[in-house]
């Protein structure tokens, strides 16, 4: 049961299974879809790979927008675990708060939150940027390497551990930092980057009031800033 109302095709979850809906995306080029009665449904619009809208009429379960590769999509609600795991590019958007694990191992792409996120936000990132409206649970961005986390309001215990070259911003309180994590200056090009992907999620804040962490780099085989003299004096860096 579908109706187009202007430029949008609704789809009832309560009368179309969730494998037909995604098959529809799936098979769509363009325009836009509103997905309605999702009540927690699993894997809600997954591995979209072309350029549609798609907007959920409420909350979902795990892994919604997982796999996605382009085109957006907005959950006009609250997503559980894994929201847009393994994104490529493209944008996905959730206005209220995420569970646990949002955007792991995300390559590319733009993931908003406009609410709160769990434990784990950011695991093991790749490339995505991640724009977190409220706070972050503990072990935040864990094995994150690249990519820029955005927390507008505070982070959990253990942020950033085992970090690699990921680049995290946080506004507020910072319960403790994880391994390897360390506070870094905020520079120019930090800042410029801190409004470009506030600009991007279409929060306000000012990038000033950010500060910055990333990897100490005590847990490299070598130090990267020592490579030339290391490898002149023929020696790995095993300091």
């Amino acid at each position: 049961h579908m109706e187009l109302g202007g430029m949008s095709t609704a789809i009832d979850l309560a009368e179309v299974p969730l494998r037909q809906l995604n098959q529809v995306l799936h098979n769509a080029e363009s325009g836009g879809f509103d997905v309605l009665n999702p009540r927690g449904a699993h894997a809600v619009a997954c591995g979209i790979a072309t350029d549609v809208t798609v907007e959920v009429a409420g909350s979902v379960g795990y892994y919604c927008a997982g796999m996605h590769q382009v085109g957006t999509v907005v959950v006009n609600g609250n997503s559980g675990p894994g929201l847009a795991e393994n994104i490529m590019s493209g944008t996905v958007r959730t206005t209220g708060s995420a569970s646990m694990s949002a955007a792991a191992t995300g390559c590319g792409g733009l993931v908003v939150i406009e609410g709160d996120a769990g434990a784990r936000c950011g695991i093991s990132m790749k490339g995505v940027d991640i724009v977190v409206g409220g706070s972050i649970g503990h072990m935040g961005a864990f094995m994150a390497q690249a990519g820029n986390l955005v927390v507008l309001g505070d982070a959990g215990a253990d942020l950033g551990d085992s970090i690699y070259e990921a680049v995290l911003y946080v506004r507020g309180e910072v319960e403790s930092l994880g391994t390897d994590c360390v506070e870094k200056e905020m520079r120019p090009e930090h800042l410029a980057a801190v409004e470009h992907l506030l600009e991007a999620a279409d929060m306000a804040a000012s990038p000033g009031d950010f500060r910055r962490y990333g990897s100490a780099r005590q847990m490299y085989s070598f130090h990267v800033d020592d490579i030339d003299t290391e490898l002149a004096e023929g020696h790995g860096g095993t300091r």
